[in-house]
């Protein structure tokens, strides 16, 4: 078949027509689906409190970063880019018809592409869509511009330009490029400041300001934007002559690197700050965030722990972590959660102050704390510390101190009477403390933790523990950590301010840790500075946390695998490494002019009480402290423990009204309750004579029925001559059941029988299953042969029939 040729030619136009309706229907087609206006999160540029950089949040490896809204756009901004990029904006509906003709002219008289005609709308439909530079995307993207202008309006467009608008070394928008270029908010820029960066998006790489050559073409070019903008009658002749100088003269600070030393607090903030909206009230509105930190302390504080660390290594120490808080405020001031971040050996790229560890005995004060509130205790309450306590825990020490008040209970560490309050208050009462203070957040119950929550059986991290602090140094109120300045923070008054200053006054005391803690060591200071240390099994764990006036300072010393260091306790690692701190912190304080201590309690007034007893002091008693009392619970008795005996001097015995003046002494002597008999014996006190003397003078004897005993003022006594004692047997625990190791040698398998009697004797005899075991003279203690099987034990007073109740133990 022949085909004619105005046919072949009307049928090939119709081709044409064909291709060109499907190729236009396909351009608005594509055009249509990317006719919104799409941009990414804006990146968070990290900043120290004053202002140093720390990092950007929010961009993949290598991606580009900034995306910062521009609202209001600063007028020299928009006059500058448009002048530049596009004078009809305002006139044309997205893309420029004049501009277009130009183009094609150009292009066909020089038979290439030598001329563009792209609107700042075409700019932004290429910038959200990337592609290859051809006629097809060409057209794509002008009928996108057409759509973008009449769907958000010209202002919006150029808005979204300003924020996409590439400016070189991965940023996009030039709020964010004044930021990284100029270190000032876009809106702040001058005409010179504004020329500058609006020279860079022609030719990013070329333009480069951190690169000499590059920064000599942005101002070149951005003299021709001077120009440009005072032909249009934007700037007079004054100020095109003040951009000139100000340009030539314009410095771009170093570009930021981000500190090795803040790395992980960089990530931290990633991963809160990642699910944080840009209007929440954490941002509020501002993607450039302000930290807490302060970049100079970090650092300070950085090397002070590497070089700790470093040199504690024979030790077993792998790595440590400490905080610095802002008392007044929670904001945290440093955070070095490793030593040597990039050292996989060392595991420092693991922030330790994040990760859970046994706290040792940096609970205590805490419980201390509650028993205040819930009148458990008050601070003359005597505790005592006499072997070991409900469910066999001891001592760190093996060493018993007696009575103690709870001042020296706490500063002395003592892990007994810390049990035993724990077990008075209720375990659930103290694992609900341990949540209110954000130390834990239920997921097991109290009863997994049991009456080792009082030694720091429960996990926890430095970061939860020092913001635990804040409601011991703060008056009792809690409050939660700041990262970013300006955040809301959860807040909550968990304790009385009085009952926070009282705990404050324990742990800042020096002489409430002896004989445990000696002076002058690493928890005392030239100024005042509250301690607390924590140790956990075999040295696995050392922590320190102190606050002062100003800072509160945690510290974790450890490895990395959980393995033991050799004596590393929390006094001797944690509280050193936080003194260090501390005191690089208070450098301006180590003359010791300000210790003056912290603020007493205002609603409590000071007695002074005796150390033993616990009452109002007296000038018998030897060792006293001052302590705060609430109304009701100050004490109202003197001390009855110290009392004043007159002793003949020739043999140690009471003195009578026989004893020659010259021989009588008056002595000193602590009659305390019969239960202290064990520990009294072994701290060597002195008991009391309690036989008079029979010498007269010249040591010649005189007739008993003539003599009366001596007291201070000349009364006489026999205090408990016709009372009946009473017994009672103190240990075992009533119902106690033991498991015999059998790895342990049988003449070690024992368990110690302890008695108290009231008033004392020179004997007791133990009976087991109502045999008798021992006679045990004062102060009656033994120790019975473990043996399979119940057994009922009792103390009984020697020919005759008063005796303890029993008590049964069952052993397997």
């Amino acid at each position: 078949m022949t085909l004619h040729l105005p046919t072949l030619l009307r049928w090939l136009a119709r081709v044409a027509l064909g291709c060109a309706l499907g190729f236009a229907l396909l351009v608005v087609a594509v055009a249509a689906s990317r006719a919104s206006l799409r941009t990414p999160d804006p990146t968070l540029l990290l900043i120290d409190r004053h202002g140093a950089f720390l990092g950007e949040v929010g961009a993949e490896e290598d991606a580009p970063l900034g995306y910062w809204p521009v609202d209001p756009m600063p007028w020299r901004v928009v006059s500058a880019t448009l002048a530049l990029e596009d004078r009809r904006f305002w006139t044309h509906p997205g893309v420029d018809p004049r501009a277009v003709a130009r183009a094609v002219s150009q292009n066909m008289k020089e038979g290439g592409v030598v001329s563009g005609a792209s609107t700042l709308a075409m700019q932004v439909a290429r910038m959200q869509d990337p592609g290859p530079r051809t006629y097809g995307r060409k057209a794509v993207e002008a009928t996108t511009a057409l759509m973008l202008t009449a769907r958000y309006g010209r202002e919006e467009v150029l808005r979204h330009y300003l924020r996409l608008v590439p400016y070189g070394n991965r940023i996009r928008g030039i709020g964010y490029a004044a930021r990284r270029y100029l270190d000032k908010p876009v809106q702040d820029l001058s005409w010179a400041e504004t020329a500058f960066l609006c020279a860079l998006p022609q030719a990013p790489s070329r333009t480069n300001p951190f690169d000499p050559e590059g920064r000599k073409r942005a101002v070149s070019r951005a003299h021709r934007i001077l120009d440009a903008l005072h032909a249009e009658g934007l700037l007079d002749d004054a100020e095109l002559e003040l951009a000139r100088v100000e340009l030539e003269a314009l410095r771009i600070p170093e570009r930021g690197e981000r500190p090795v030393t803040a790395l992980h607090a960089v990530l931290r903030m990633e991963e809160s700050l990642a699910a944080e909206p840009l209007d929440g009230p954490v941002l509020q509105g501002d993607p450039r965030v302000t930290l807490t930190l302060d970049l100079g302390m970090q650092e300070d504080l950085t090397a002070i722990v590497g070089r700790r660390v470093r040199g504690w290594a024979a030790r077993g120490v792998g790595q440590a972590a400490v905080m610095v808080v802002d008392r007044a405020t929670g904001e945290v001031l440093a955070a070095v959660s490793s030593v040597d971040y990039f050292d996989e050996q060392a595991s420092g790229a693991i922030d330790y102050a994040r990760v859970e560890r046994l706290p040792g005995s940096t609970l205590k004060p805490f419980l201390y704390a509650l028993a205040l509130e819930r009148g458990v205790l008050t601070p003359g309450t005597v505790l005592d510390d006499l072997g070991r306590g409900p469910e066999g825990i001891r001592n760190a020490d093996n060493r018993y101190l007696g009575p103690m008040l709870p001042r020296v209970a706490l500063g002395n560490s003592r892990n007994v009477p810390a049990v035993r309050l724990l077990d008075a208050i209720g375990v659930d009462a103290g694992y609900s403390l341990f949540r209110e203070l954000g130390l834990h957040d239920d997921a097991e119950p109290a009863s997994h933790y049991g009456l080792g929550l009082a030694i720091g059986g429960m996990p926890l991290t430095l970061e939860h523990l020092v913001q635990g602090y804040t409601a011991l140094a703060d008056d009792g109120r809690w409050r939660e950590l700041a990262w970013v300045q300006g955040a809301p923070q959860a807040e909550r008054q968990l304790f009385t301010p009085e009952t926070a200053r009282v705990v404050t006054g324990w742990l800042s005391d020096p002489l409430a840790r002896l004989p445990s803690f000696s002076r002058m060591g690493f928890s005392e200071y030239p100024f005042p500075v509250a301690v607390k240390t924590g140790t956990s099994a075999q040295y696995r764990d050392a922590w320190a946390v102190a606050y002062s006036e100003r800072y509160i300072v945690g510290a974790w010393v450890g490895h990395p695998d959980y393995l033991p260091m050799k004596q590393m306790s929390g006094f001797r690692a944690g509280a050193r490494l936080v003194q260090e701190v501390m005191t690089h912190l208070h450098a301006d304080e180590l003359d010791g002019l300000t210790d003056l201590g912290f603020p007493s309690p205002e609603a409590a007034a000071p007695y002074r009480i005796c150390a033993l007893s616990g009452q109002r002091a007296t000038d018998a008693c030897d060792r006293v402290f001052t302590e705060h009392f609430t109304p009701g619970t100050e004490p109202v008795e003197d001390c009855p423990v110290h009392r004043r005996v007159w002793v003949d001097a020739r043999n140690g015995l009471l003195a009578s009204n026989a004893t020659p003046e010259r021989f009588r002494r008056e002595r000193v002597f602590a009659a305390l309750d019969p239960r202290y008999a064990d520990w009294a014996e072994r701290a060597h006190l002195p008991r009391a004579p309690e036989t008079l003397s029979m010498l007269g003078d010249d040591d010649a004897p005189v007739m008993l029925s003539d003599l009366t005993p001596l007291t201070p003022t000349g009364r006489v006594a026999l205090p408990g001559a016709d009372t009946p004692p009473s017994l009672r047997v103190t240990a075992p625990s009533d119902g106690v059941k033991l498991i015999r190791d059998p790895e342990i040698p049988a003449p070690q398998a024992t368990l110690a029988l302890r008695a108290a009697v009231d008033p004392p004797v020179e004997q007791v005899v133990w009976y087991v299953d109502g045999e008798p075991f021992i006679v045990a003279d004062y102060p009656y203690t033994a120790r019975w042969p473990l043996t399979p099987g119940t057994h009922r034990i009792e103390a009984r007073l020697p020919f005759t029939t008063l005796a303890s109740e029993a008590v049964v133990v069952e052993v397997r």
